[in-house]
């Protein structure tokens, strides 16, 4: 089966930008950014996880021995890794420059107890997603901690997968993944005694794993069903996407009601991913007829990881130094995201795509072309 889910790549871009929104609220004074459905977006964290999880099931059941995991964290760590690296020497280099400006310029915040050494290696070896003696809080680049989680999925996924094919039990190995979701999901209702999922740096690994298995488990559902479930009417469709949509849209909404059990969102997600999958409806066709939101899909791992950082040199340009008030967010929301786009352009190119894994026969044809 060969399928793109352009849908699914656009929704990503969608619900980065969202992200983007929710930690920019925190600085802002406009009804814009400071509202329930944005204060509570930091849930569409889930929803990568989930999509990750969809994704990577399409493409790597097959790890049947050890030789093949190990290259498929290669993969993976060329794909997440460079960029994390360059973010987190950016957020270094912020950390130093505002030492440099204090004479100049009011710093808010000049020693932020959460960036030090210790949380710096801990961000370095992608285990800030998990509960670190001394590590109270987010670090450097606060949205790190989900790729931490899921690299954790990631190591957990493999190694399951070829546990599964060596022990020839791959008829069962839905049954394995589910064991994975009852397994985190416990474990988050032992730290909180609620299905409350939206733990980061102490339990954000939990979070990952869950979200992950979860989209393992749509994908296969998706594999087994859609040839039948293709055959339903468009409009059948479009009622589904805009059911699940509103649903979703609704319990972020009311987070602070929902978010004690979180867990729902995986399951809404589940829906949501499962259901555009098709890209039947009349949302999906929607979506798909606008370039600018393929772009957004491209580039959704970039915005997710830059954001942070231009946000912070956003602020202390048109806040600290022009003395915008907080109430100018109302519209300057959209320059700093502009800025953030053609950012997350330049580094989907020249970092993304440039560090991502090559085989030995694509480099040799590279080289070959280039002669």
């Amino acid at each position: 089966m060969k399928h793109r889910f352009e849908v699914l790549d656009i929704f990503r871009g969608l619900f980065a930008s969202l992200v983007f929104m929710f930690h920019l609220g925190p600085f802002a004074n406009t009804p814009i950014l400071n509202n329930r459905f944005i204060e509570n977006s930091d849930m569409f964290v889930d929803f990568f996880f989930v999509l990750s999880g969809f994704v990577i099931a399409y493409s790597y059941q097959s790890l049947a021995d050890w030789g093949q995991f190990g290259l498929f964290l290669k993969k993976r760590v060329y794909r997440i890794y460079p960029l994390h690296f360059v973010m987190l020497l950016a957020f270094v280099g912020m950390e130093v420059a505002k030492n440099l400006l204090v004479p100049y310029i009011k710093v808010n915040n000049l020693v932020n107890p959460a960036n030090n050494v210790y949380t710096f290696f801990t961000s370095l070896f992608l285990i800030n997603s998990t509960p670190v003696p001394g590590v109270r809080d987010v670090s450097w680049n606060i949205p790190s901690w989900s790729i931490s989680a899921e690299m954790m999925a990631y190591l957990v996924f493999g190694s399951l997968v070829v546990f599964i094919h060596r022990s020839n039990q791959f008829r069962s190995r839905n049954a394995w993944y589910g064991l994975m979701i009852v397994i985190s999901l416990a474990a988050l209702w032992s730290v909180s005694k609620s299905f409350q999922i939206n733990y980061s740096f102490d339990y954000g690994f939990l979070r990952g794993i869950l979200g992950f298995f979860t989209g393992v488990l749509c994908f296969n559902f998706f594999s087994v069903t859609h040839v039948r479930v293709r055959e339903w009417s468009p409009a059948l469709f479009s009622a589904v996407e805009a059911i699940s949509l509103s649903l979703i849209c609704l319990s972020i909404y009311n987070g602070e009601f929902m978010k004690p059990w979180g867990a729902v969102f995986e399951i809404l997600f589940f829906i949501c991913i499962y259901t555009f999958s098709f890209e039947k409806g009349f949302i999906s066709k929607g979506l798909k007829s606008v370039r600018l939101l393929h772009k957004l899909g491209q580039y959704s791992y970039s915005i997710y990881m830059t954001h942070a950082l231009l946000i912070s040199l956003f602020n202390v340009l048109f806040i600290r130094i022009l003395k915008f008030p907080p109430e100018a967010y109302s519209y300057l929301f959209i320059v700093n995201f502009v800025l953030i786009y053609f950012v997350s352009a330049w580094t989907y190119k020249h970092i993304e795509m440039r560090f991502q894994y090559k085989s030995p026969k694509k480099v040799q044809e590279g080289e070959m072309a280039r002669k």
